[in-house]
């Protein structure tokens, strides 16, 4: 019986010292007396958790509030920077870099050409820019929670090992490959599901919603209550190899008529010799090919939400390197959705993603954060 209340005393004891910290995190500069009212604590268990988080360096006092003529309360917020995540992201001809704080935040960020290889020196490339990234970061080594990295592939239950990587050749690949010289704790994470994770995380998603990633490939994240569901063989979300047109063009897969084929961003950024900002340039100066080739885009695009709508019912987010440019035709891609559907739905469903950039190498690290951050 007193193993029992011990052992129950010491859960309400966590409960409350990560119910404070949560709430620091989600509104700032508060008091005592407020995190008291607002988690309905006794104000001496609030003042030993804060004592507690102050000394480990989770918490700080970040001033005073309350009316002149009295005594002004100290309010309390967290420490940003008291712990940081690396994320990575792996494309064909680059490599991102970039660390994030225990709010989300980049706080210091390298991008690289250098194209993929499985090499030696490819991963010596990877260590020094991770390196210099915390190095501007300017952070103490023990400050890193690990280093998350977002490749075009699917990967194994345990984050270890690419089991699909047709994009970049490198099914096989494992995470000791990458992290060869990286110094730290290390996971290998799919980009897509990378990049849902940043549009929970930042974007303010929806419980339920499906991350439509368009960028060199296309890719998609499952988000079911707050969390990516990859599936039952981890396949969850490959919405890049749904057929919408049948013995149409081929797919790197080997197939024909992929979504990836007929909606990835390359399919418009090829006219201009790789550059995406210039053929969206150009369909502004409506340029005929241009528009004719926006078009089409568009009637793939609009196929593919709507398959999806029907399958989840759910948020649709357009996001990958499309999403930096889609916000002036979300008008445009909802009516051409709603003309293809079966049923009335409210149009809004469907929105560009709030997280413009970096937003796989971002969900990398972001991983890191989570876990930390629900262990306080």
């Amino acid at each position: 019986m007193i193993r029992q209340k011990t052992s129950a005393n010491l859960e309400i004891k966590k409960l409350n010292r990560s119910n404070i910290y949560q709430l620091l995190r989600e509104h700032k500069n508060l008091s005592r007396q407020d995190i008291a009212r607002e988690l309905q604590l006794s104000l001496p268990t609030v003042i030993q958790n804060l004592e507690e988080l102050q000394d480990e360096g989770l918490v700080r006092e970040s001033g005073s509030i309350g009316h002149t003529g009295g005594r002004r309360a100290k309010s309390y917020d967290i420490v940003p920077d008291a712990r940081i995540a690396i994320g990575i992201d792996i494309t064909k001809n680059h490599i991102t870099v970039l660390a994030v704080d225990l709010e989300g935040t980049i706080i210091s960020r390298i991008r690289k050409r250098v194209p993929f290889q499985r090499t030696d020196k490819y991963y010596k490339e990877i260590g020094r820019m991770v390196e210099q990234t915390v190095s501007k970061a300017k952070q103490r080594a023990k400050a890193i929670l690990g280093v998350g990295i977002g490749v075009p592939g699917l990967i194994t239950k345990d984050n270890q090992e690419v089991f699909y990587g047709k994009i970049l050749n490198f099914t096989g690949a494992t995470c000791s490959e990458f992290s060869k010289y990286i110094p730290y704790r290390t996971a290998l994470f799919n980009d897509a599901n990378a990049a849902g994770i940043t549009e929970t995380w930042l974007g303010g998603i929806e419980e339920n919603a499906f991350y439509l990633m368009l960028s060199n490939n296309v890719g998609g994240a499952v988000v079911v209550n707050g969390s990516v569901y990859t599936g039952e063989t981890l396949h969850g979300g490959e919405v890049g190899h749904i057929k919408i047109h049948p013995g149409g063009r081929e797919c790197y897969c080997g197939q024909r008529g992929c979504v990836d084929a007929y909606c990835s961003a390359t399919v418009l950024s090829n006219m201009c010799e790789g550059n995406l900002e210039d053929f969206f340039q150009e369909l502004d100066k409506k340029n005929p090919q241009a528009t004719q080739s926006w078009g089409k885009y568009l009637e793939s695009l609009a196929l593919t939400i709507n398959h999806l709508q029907t399958l989840f019912d759910c948020t649709i987010i357009l996001g990958g390197y499309m999403g930096e440019y889609l916000d002036p035709y979300i008008e445009d891609i909802r009516n051409r959705v709603q003309a293809l559907s079966s049923f009335d739905y409210n149009k809004k469903y469907i929105r560009v993603s709030k997280y413009k950039k970096d937003a796989i190498a971002a969900g990398a690290a972001l991983n890191y954060i989570t876990e930390f951050v629900g262990a306080v």
